[in-house]
Formats: structure tokens, C-alpha cells, sequence
């Protein structure tokens, strides 16, 4: 049984509908990606799930219980990441990760060894006296998902994770969420970085104007687009006529364009599977290769090919009031 359903979750504001009649499954232990633009309604979605705002329509289940009828009995069960960092109210990165423990009902012991470690794999432990008002939006960024790392609830929802924050940071939260799933817990993760969430979800939902557009494994939903993938062969001789007709008829092969005589650009499916055999081709017709260099579609293709735009377009394109 999944751990999260929602059945038709909608939010309206006013003349604004950020999320519209979304059902979603989502299975135990996974990292769940929630993707788009800002506008899509992720967060709006996040906040719904967590308690924070109340669905106009629909419903959802988080455990077995009802966001609407059993708030409380859902937040025993989860911890949330905000988007925008939620500290400003107390002084310094250790007083916030400790209160946030001791609410979590940690021992005063396992409370300082836990806030210790997380503050230390965040980079944060030299800034831990600084007061927030000086933090720079990275390091919030990093305190603010400190705390559901201190907490490791049942179900995680970490919206924008690594917003604000350099490479080398980046990769070290990514794995930290994996290895907070990999202890047991359930990560929702809302992002409108296409990367991230291709590096990180088993599965992912493409949000697109509050409304769900596709959802499924990272690599199923790159293998459905058709001739996604490219291999760019350079040839030490000029390939013939008859072998480029002969390299069209293969079954995956979309497409076949002469950049020149000696340089082909195959557009293609299952790429993995193709290449050995067009290798066996221009061996057979004693066209040695020089290069061969392979490219599979990225989520950001996926996005394109459901909306018609890249996601920086989709973002631009969004009036302001779909900014939520």
C-alpha cells in the first residue's frame, strides 16, 4: 500500500488554481521527485501533504491518515524542509537544530551528538555560534534541511534542497538524502532543478501549471522519447550512400544526418543496444571509425517534449500569479 495518495488534491486562490485535481501514489522508501518550474505547484502540494495549508478539494493520505480529518496524527509522522528557511526567529544555527532535536524528543545526549554530526556534514559546525541574521542564503539553506536530517521522520518532504548552494555542497546533501532514505525514510523531494532530480528520485512527477503531467522512473520517461538519444560517429573515410540507407532501415534509428561526408549524426532509441550494431556495419563495409560519442535525453528533454518548452521558458512564460 503506498504511504502517500492523494485523490484529487486541489488548491484554489481566489481565481488562481495552483494545484488541480492531482492524484499521485507514492510508494514506501522511495525518493519521490516533485518537478517544475516555479508556478507548478509543488510547493503548494508540499504544504497541503505537511498540514500547513488545507486542500480546497480532494484529499490525500499520508500513512493512513487523513490530512483533513487526522492533521495531527499526520505530523507525528513527518518532517519538512520549507523552501524559504524558517530560523530567524532564534539566534544562531545551534540554537535552532537543538531546539528542533529537543521538540523531536531526542535525550539531551543523543540530541548534541546528532546535532554535532549533521551540523559538521553540512560544512556548518565553524558557523554554528554566527547569528542567522548573518548567514548567507546558502548556509540558511543548509540549516534549514539540517533539521530534518537531526529528525529522520518517517516521511520527509524537502522542498528546493540544495537552493542557494555550491557544487561541492550540492552533492554532499544529495548524499545525505540518500542516505536518509537508505535508513527507512520516505523523501518527497520538490525541485525545479532537472538534474537534481534525475540524480536522486527512483521516480518523478512532472508538474506543469498545478496540474500532474507524467510520472514515472527517470529512465523510463528519457526511453519514451522517441529518438532521444544521439551517437555522433566521426569516419576516417566518406560513408557511401548505401550504407546511410542501410543505417536508416535499422528499426531504433529515427533519423540520419551527413553533418559531412565523414561526420553522422544517428538519432536513435535504446542507444545501448543500436551502437554495437552500427559498429558492425561500417566494419563490414571497411568504414573504420575514428570517434563515436553517445548521448542520452535528459529530464530537461522530458519536460520539453510534454510542454513544448525548456523550463527557464516555462518559468518566464508563467505570469506572476503563478508564482506559488
Amino acid at each position: 500500500m503506498p504511504i502517500i495518495r492523494t485523490i484529487g488534491l486541489t488548491k484554489r486562490y481566489e481565481d488562481l488554481v495552483a494545484v488541480d485535481q492531482l492524484n499521485l501514489s507514492i510508494e514506501e522508501g522511495e525518493i519521490f521527485g516533485l518537478l517544475g518550474p516555479n508556478g507548478a505547484g509543488k510547493t503548494t502540494t508540499v504544504l497541503m501533504l505537511s498540514t500547513v495549508v488545507k486542500p480546497t478539494e480532494g484529499t490525500a493520505f499520508v500513512g493512513e491518515q487523513d490530512i483533513k480529518k487526522n492533521p495531527d496524527d499526520v505530523r507525528k509522522l513527518i518532517g519538512i524542509c520549507f523552501q524559504e528557511p524558517k530560523i530567524l526567529w532564534v539566534s544562531t544555527p545551534w540554537d535552532v537544530l537543538n531546539w528542533h532535536a529537543k521538540v523531536c524528543g531526542l535525550s539531551t545526549a543523543e540530541r548534541k551528538k546528532r546535532v554535532k554530526q549533521v551540523l559538521e556534514d553540512v560544512n556548518m559546525w565553524d558557523s554554528r555560534q554566527k547569528n542567522v541574521h548573518g548567514l548567507s542564503g546558502g548556509m540558511r539553506k543548509r540549516v534549514e534541511i539540517s533539521k530534518v536530517l537531526i529528525q529522520r521522520p518517517r516521511i520527509a518532504f524537502i522542498d528546493e534542497p540544495t537552493a542557494q548552494i555550491d557544487v561541492v555542497g550540492k552533492h554532499k546533501i544529495w548524499n545525505m538524502i540518500r542516505e536518509l532514505r537508505d535508513e527507512g525514510s520516505t523523501i518527497i523531494l520538490a525541485t525545479n532543478e532537472l538534474h537534481e532530480a534525475d540524480m536522486l528520485s527512483d521516480r518523478v512527477a512532472i508538474m506543469h501549471k498545478g496540474k500532474l503531467l507524467v510520472c514515472d522512473t527517470p529512465k523510463t520517461l528519457k526511453d519514451g522519447i522517441l529518438g532521444g538519444d544521439m551517437v555522433e560517429i566521426r569516419l576516417e573515410k566518406e560513408v557511401t550512400q548505401k550504407s546511410l540507407e542501410e543505417l536508416k532501415n535499422f528499426r531504433e534509428v529515427v533519423d540520419v544526418i551527413a553533418v559531412n561526408p565523414n561526420n553522422l549524426r544517428v538519432y536513435l532509441n535504446k542507444v545501448e543496444e543500436v551502437v554495437p550494431q552500427i559498429m558492425k556495419l561500417f566494419l563490414k563495409k571497411h568504414l573504420p571509425i575514428s570517434s563515436i560519442n553517445m548521448s542520452e535525453p535528459s529530464l530537461d528533454d522530458v519536460f520539453v517534449h510534454y510542454t513544448g518548452l525548456t523550463i527557464e521558458e516555462a518559468e518566464h512564460k508563467s505570469p506572476s500569479r503563478w508564482k506559488h
